[in-house]
């Protein structure tokens, strides 16, 4: 496998184009940002359906962001914005992101060495935009990685969206047999209440 995981379209990202596709009605005109987008899947899903999308991976990895235009090329959309933005980093690319209501995110929980990264961007994103959600699709490679105390920490909360409710616990979605020989979930990450929830 290449070094540059985005390459390549992950179990995760079909998952996560499935629950864009089951929702789409909600899509249209809302403002998406994709993080470690790679092939964009899901972003390229998002905006063939409406929404107005940013694509974004590490600015250290070319190669992925290339792909992020390609996607772009490939599905008639020449319009789609794609930044390098590097998880963990504040730059100026990211203070200058317009407002977002989703951020998306397939499989970016694969290194335990990034989550605190990640949820940090994620954090600085929903404090910025509160009413935003983080859809998340990650696959379980080990009971070990959690991110539990890294949510607690960064005063984010989650909730487990079950597979089944939006039809992805089929064994050959999208012509794919790992997403059912796999576990993959789902969860959605919003800012944690001044209460404590």
């Amino acid at each position: 496998l290449d070094s540059q995981y985005g390459t390549y379209a992950w179990p995760c990202a079909v998952v996560l184009a499935q629950y864009l596709w089951v929702h789409r009605r909600s899509l249209p005109g809302k403002r998406v940002l994709e993080v470690g987008a790679g092939v964009s899947l899901p972003g390229v899903v998002a905006a063939k359906c409406g929404a107005e999308v940013v694509l974004s991976d590490s600015e250290e990895l070319p190669r992925c962001l290339q792909s992020c235009r390609r996607s772009c090329l490939a599905n008639r959309l020449p319009h789609v914005p794609v930044l390098g933005l590097t998880w963990g980093r504040v730059s100026p690319e990211l203070l200058a992101l317009p407002p977002v209501d989703i951020i998306l995110g397939s499989d970016v929980f694969f290194d335990p060495k990034d989550f605190e990264d990640i949820l940090i961007t994620i954090y600085f994103l929903l404090e910025k935009n509160p009413h935003a959600q983080f859809w998340t699709t990650y696959q379980v490679r080990s009971a070990d990685w959690s991110i539990e105390a890294l949510l607690c920490k960064w005063k984010l909360k989650s909730i487990l969206v079950p597979l089944h409710s939006f039809s992805a616990d089929k064994e050959h979605l999208a012509g794919s047999s790992l997403p059912g020989r796999h576990t993959i979930e789902m969860m959605i990450i919003s800012l944690a209440q001044s209460d404590g929830t």
